[in-house]
């Protein structure tokens, strides 16, 4: 039997896919979204049931055009219930916006199986103790000639600490963000969708990079974030820009799943949006998308047309070929999602990014979430202050405002804000200082460290109820390391507290580890595997906690003793300095010793030790000697050579890292 996708009949109908998805679920059909497909019988089923739906219109719209009282020639039938209320008295009936069939069918003096039986004929399938909204309850009791009064509830929505009314949202383009490998082919991506469908004769501007720009399709609009990767999309959630609506996952089909295509993947759950799948580079004749599709499959992502909700479009980027399908299922899944904004009030977005132009001053790319901004505006930006001199959008164009979900080039502020800044339109130049020098104190005061979940305190914030949920980042040196330390941490979880692995992989920690366990308040797990130094850095920069073990129930000891409250004393390493191996020498009852080049810091005789091969670690021990051409030294300084003997340890190459440290004794308290 041929199957039909839901959004495919709901184009044939003329309705949107979400109203047809949620007439079938009151039905109690078994569709997910917009991709689910349904059989023909049911297909003629909606067909003939919107077709007479549409007739009843037409009907009800002819005979309001009739004068009240006349009737049709040769209309034998006898008066309806409906004609003899006419007569009457119209009773009338207030209804909630939600209403048991129970409580209508007492409103109505009605038997609840007869009640039960209307709705039927509506399409409503509901039980005599079930909730039908207030459109079904109103169609209901209009056919039994009632008059009905709908409660005055003003519904608001919640954006963060907006509150807006419900009535004043309308719908907005979404915002999607491209993430992937790299050279899968997302800047390509992104180049050919700008060139093939930025909007015909608005060309004549210069254009200009923004970081971010609109596309047309069919009339919609769609705004991309060109941002360079899943490390911006992680900082920007870090600091409370929740900006993307959408996720374009870019995928090699010549090369598959790799580990940043991985990382991009957790990111984007971590920020529960929803992920599109574009198999990029789908011509190339080594291309396998089925490879690809099962590899998305064991990631959590089951494509839609194996059975699952991700929807996957092949295309290739290079010959500008699939993305009219793509920026369809963009605007379909924006649909089902249902993105909605307040026009008319103040500017409200954030900062994608800013830079000092040498003409221009302080310019900053804004995206709209909430209102208009206007030229004129007065308007703060983290600590940033101005008044709108110039709107510009990535063509360089003048605008004299931009709504919600534009992407915006400003001019007119005090200084560069930075990216994720919260930026809003205010009254008046004297409330924007106001704002941005609370801001400023606050920023001034602010202890990075003392906002960051570590496991010294998390005992204690459990108890205080501010915990609910520890985030873990899982890095090994093999993947069977990765799947154990993930299973067993998964089975620490408490009634008190849940264990979520936001990511896991092998390899040195990155700097992209610890943006995600930035962005999500999380912790790190290292497991024969050290920081790389650009991570090193910026989890000292950021206070995020990095735990490192060699043995796999330590770890998992030390994680349990912190949620019981039981953890022994701390000790924290104090890195010495680091060395690489640049030759091999073999000692007559020595053994192997390590001819190195100290680069930074210093080498001490008897400290510990460990060597890291391409960033994993092969060895953890302790120095047993230390000598600079024949002399024993106590150690070495940074731009010396020197031969260093480790304790049992004799298979040390060129290329390797000898990081050398000590261990200090640390106070912990669970207050």
């Amino acid at each position: 039997m041929q199957k039909t996708r839901i959004y495919e009949l709901a184009k044939e109908l003329g309705i949107p896919s979400k109203e047809l998805v949620e007439f079938l679920d009151d039905l109690g059909a078994d569709v997910k979204n917009h991709m689910s497909t349904i059989d023909d019988e049911i297909v003629d089923l909606i067909k003939e049931h919107f077709d007479v739906a549409d007739e009843e219109e037409g009907a009800k719209e002819r005979s309001e055009k009739r004068k009240p009282g006349k009737t049709t020639k040769g209309n034998n039938q006898q008066p309806t219930e409906q004609t003899k209320r006419k007569t009457e008295p119209v009773e009338s009936i207030v209804l909630p916006k939600t209403i048991t069939v129970r409580e209508l069918a007492d409103k109505l003096s009605m038997r609840p199986a007869e009640l039960i039986k209307k709705l039927m004929e509506l399409g409503v399938m509901a039980g005599i103790n079930q909730v039908i909204d207030q459109e079904a309850a109103k169609e209901v009791a209009t056919r039994a000639g009632f008059a009905v009064k709908q409660q005055e509830v003003e519904a608001t929505v919640d954006f963060g600490n907006l509150q807006i009314e419900a009535h004043r949202l309308e719908p907005r383009p979404p915002v999607v963000t491209i993430l992937g490998h790299v050279d899968h082919g997302k800047t390509t991506l992104l180049d050919a969708i700008r060139e093939t469908k930025v909007a015909e004769g608005e060309a004549g501007g210069i254009t200009q990079h923004i970081g971010a720009y609109q596309v047309d399709l069919l009339g919609k609009k769609i705004t991309f974030l060109d941002t360079p990767g899943h490390a911006a999309f992680a900082e920007m959630r870090a600091r409370g820009a929740q900006v993307t609506d959408v996720v374009i996952l870019v995928v090699a089909a010549d090369d598959g799943i790799m580990p940043q295509t991985v990382e991009a993947i957790n990111h984007a759950k971590a920020a529960n949006v929803p992920i599109i799948v574009a198999i990029n580079k789908s011509d190339k004749p080594t291309a396998n998308p089925d490879r690809v599709k099962q590899q998305l499959s064991e990631h959590g992502l089951v494509p839609d047309d194996w059975g699952g909700d991700t929807v996957t479009v092949s295309v290739s980027a290079l010959q500008k070929e699939g993305l009219d399908s793509l920026l369809e299922m963009v605007l379909l899944v924006a649909e089902m999602e249902d993105l909605r904004a307040d026009a008319n009030r103040p500017a409200l977005g954030s900062v994608v990014e800013a830079e000092l132009d040498k003409g221009r001053g302080p310019v900053a790319t804004v995206l709209i979430r909430q209102g208009t901004l206007r030229l004129g505006d007065y308007v703060v930006a983290g600590t940033a202050t101005g008044k709108v001199r110039a709107l510009l959008d990535h063509r360089g164009k003048n605008l004299s405002s931009a709504g919600p979900s534009t992407p915006v080039l400003v001019l007119g502020l005090s200084e560069v804000p930075e990216a994720g800044d919260v930026f809003e339109a205010v009254s008046s130049s004297r409330k924007a200082r106001d704002i941005a020098n609370g801001r400023l104190q606050e920023k001034q005061t602010e202890d990075w460290r003392s906002s960051r979940l570590t496991l010294t305190d998390l005992y204690s914030r459990v108890k205080q109820g501010e915990v609910k949920e520890l985030r873990l980042i899982v890095k090994a040196d093999v993947q069977g390391s990765v799947e154990a330390l993930c299973n067993s941490l998964q089975k620490l979880a408490t009634d008190e507290v849940r264990v979520g692995v936001l990511h896991s992989g092998t390899g040195a920690i990155s700097e992209t580890d610890v943006n995600l366990a930035d962005a999500s308040d999380g912790i790190i797990i290292g497991f024969n595997v050290r920081p790389d130094a650009a991570a090193r850095r910026s989890a000292e920069q950021k206070g995020i906690d990095i735990r490192l073990h060699r043995v796999i129930y330590e770890a998992l000891d030390e994680i349990k003793a912190a949620m019981e409250g039981l953890l022994d004393p701390e000790y924290k390493e104090a890195e010495l300095g680091h060395a690489e191996v640049r030759d091999t020498f073999k000692v007559p009852k020595a053994g192997m010793i390590a001819g190195c080049y100290v680069k930074d810091g210093k080498i001490t005789r008897n400290a510990k030790a460990r060597v890291l091969r391409d960033n994993v670690v092969i060895y953890d021990g302790q120095i047993v000697s230390l000598r600079r051409f024949k002399d024993d030294v106590r150690e070495v300084n940074a731009g010396y050579e020197c031969g260093v003997g480790l304790d049992n340890f004799h298979d040390v190459k060129q290329g390797d890292i000898i990081e050398v440290y000590v261990l200090e004794a640390i106070k912990r308290t669970l207050d």
